[in-house]
């Protein structure tokens, strides 16, 4: 181990050049380590160490190497733009599955340790003795192969040279990494892994910009819904009892009604003559000719806003700079999608005009069309299918090849992806199986993977756990009621693998044109603010509005070479300049 002195030049020395991994450990007032591909490491006593991996990322331009999205973050915070990194526990996700992914967790499944004997820290009492040490407290991992438990806990951030070998063992932990997805069966699987990585990176970003809003019309629009911002407890109180009142004079006299009780409405409604087998939205709206089930709709989304996006939600999430922000991750602990909080993926259509470009700046939309049935046509390889995507409108193609119209053949299609086997599309399946049968296959491939309780994976290489589970005729309570139940959730498990094998498949492809974006937009200052579904809403100046549209569409054909090479599938998107994000033709 090497000490101090210039890192760039070090790392030079080592062989790093553009894209070359580099492990590296950070934390405020203990410095920097940094690992090379040689597994030399050097150890960097600084106080600000932010900057000096600043000047190594613009000299060098490496891969960055880092066991979690806590590094990522400060480097965010202090300014920092990396270009490329290998995020070792966003990483571990996508080989394992699930969401756990400490450093512990990660090494010991590396290295093909019993996970259940993982050492962990307790603290010392009457009945707890402090355990021998194992070889050299100095060094992270211990002579039986498990990291030790003070270092997983934060003792490798106490000085320079820890911090050098927890670089070290992250440099370590990817190429283990690598080899285990070199060897999976998707061919995708490293490039995934990069991917993936960099769109944690974007999600630190996410978090630290905001999306631009517009306060005052956000307290306009909330205002429209539950009036005006109440000044004591009292006046809330006051407002609620309104609103309400608003739903309950078309109600019939009788028993007190909590519009908040599923129950009691269904009651409610009863005996106004409204009978429903309960009382979800869409239900209500084939009734909602009915005053009372007209007002307690109105009722429900204003409710929605004063409850969780009203005023308290701008107070707690809206800076004084205008920006709302969440916490942000890049795969959920299922099929990969991102998410987000604070309200940013499933904000209300009414608040969208208070999304607003800021002075000087454009919003530029971009949204994938049709991308799950696009993505069924890559991840399946059917060629007939494959060439429905030449058309703007895919399911154009697909209802002439089975003979029926638009609209049967998009309900038949999404019925197959979510293994609905019901209804009017699903009259047409049989047509489907006989046009596309290489899509289909594959569909019911994953609904039987998920029926026998088998994981599996993605296009990208993603495990998706389903888990070991009891076969129906192994049930231990073997009559009817039993057989039903589990036949009930094998189904659920089924349709759930159809349908993950698909949005999860569609989540990696986004996720490569985020990133692609992301790196092909820092010239024309256009920076991600928010990454939804199958949605880019992009913050550039004004000046620049056309050249980043061009920019998103081009990216789109680069992320989706680059993420399935030789499919022949076209992919599109709306794209469009805005002010406000309302301004779009959703």
């Amino acid at each position: 181990m090497e000490r101090d002195g210039d890192a760039v030049e070090w790392l030079r020395r080592v062989g790093v050049g553009r894209g070359v991994r580099v492990g590296v450990a950070i934390a405020r007032g203990a410095g920097l380590g940094i690992a090379g591909p040689d597994g030399s490491e050097l150890a960097v006593d600084v106080d600000d160490p932010a900057a000096v991996v600043a000047r190594i990322e613009t000299v060098l331009r490496p891969r960055w190497v880092w066991w979690s999205i806590e590094t990522t973050t400060m480097l965010v915070d202090a300014g920092v733009r990396i270009g490329a990194c290998w995020d070792i526990a966003v990483v571990h996700r996508l080989l394992a599955g699930g969401w756990r992914a400490d450093p512990a967790l990660v090494w010991a499944t590396l290295r093909e340790l019993p996970l259940e004997s993982i050492p962990v820290s307790r603290p010392l009492d009457l009945f707890t003795q402090a355990e021998p040490e194992m070889g050299d407290p100095e060094h992270p991992m211990r002579p039986d192969g498990y990291l030790r438990p003070d270092w997983v806990d934060g003792s490798w951030a106490e000085r320079p040279e820890r911090l050098a070998r927890w670089a070290g063992l992250a440099a370590q932990a990817a190429t283990l990494q690598e080899g285990h997805l070199s060897t999976a069966e998707q061919t995708h699987a490293v490039a995934t892994a990069r991917a993936e990585s960099t769109a944690e990176l974007l999600c630190a970003e996410l978090a630290a910009g905001g999306l631009p809003m517009d306060r005052d019309e956000a307290e306009r629009i909330i205002a429209g819904f539950v009036g005006p911002r109440p000044r004591t407890d009292a006046d809330a109180i006051a407002a609620r009892r309104r609103r309400d009142d608003e739903v309950l004079r078309h109600a019939p006299r009788g028993a007190p009604v909590d519009l908040r009780n599923a129950a009691q409405v269904k009651s409610m409604l009863w005996r106004a003559g409204v009978d429903v087998p309960d009382t979800r939205a869409w239900r209500l709206q084939a009734v909602r000719d009915h005053p009372l089930v007209d007002a307690l709709l109105t009722w429900r989304k204003a409710e929605r806003i004063a409850t969780t996006f009203g005023y308290g939600w701008i107070d707690t999430f809206v800076g004084t700079d205008g920006r709302l922000r969440g916490q942000w991750s890049s795969a959920d602990g299922a099929a990969g999608r991102m998410t987000a909080t604070a309200g940013l993926h499933n904000m209300p259509a009414d608040l969208r005009p208070a999304v607003r470009a800021e002075p000087g700046h454009v919003l530029v939309r971009a949204d994938l069309g049709q991308i799950e049935l696009r993505v069924l046509a890559a991840v399946s390889g059917d060629r007939a299918l494959v060439r429905s995507t030449a058309a703007g409108d895919m399911y154009a193609p697909v209802a002439a090849q089975i003979g029926v119209d638009r609209d049967t053949a998009k309900v038949a299609v999404l019925g197959a992806m979510y293994g609905q086997t019901t209804g009017h599309g699903a009259a047409v399946l049989p047509r489907l199986h006989q046009s596309y049968p290489a899509a289909m296959r594959l569909l019911e491939a994953a609904d039987e993977a998920g029926r026998a309780g088998r994981d599996i994976r993605t296009h990208g290489g993603r495990l998706i756990r389903l888990g070991a589970h009891t076969p129906e005729h192994d049930v231990d309570d073997p009559d009817e009621a039993g057989l039903r139940d589990a036949r009930a959730r094998a189904a659920a498990r089924g349709r759930y693998a159809r349908n993950a094998v698909i949005q999860g498949a569609a989540a990696e492809l986004f996720k490569v044109w985020a990133v692609t974006v992301r790196a092909r937009g820092a010239e024309l200052d256009a920076r991600i603010v928010l990454c939804l579904h199958d949605e880019l809403l992009v913050h550039a100046p004004a000046s620049c509005g056309s050249a980043v549209a061009d920019l998103l569409e081009r990216c789109l054909h680069e992320a989706a070479h680059r993420w399935s090479p030789d499919s022949g599938v076209h992919f599109v998107a709306d794209i469009s300049v805005l002010e406000r994000w309302s301004d779009a033709t959703h």
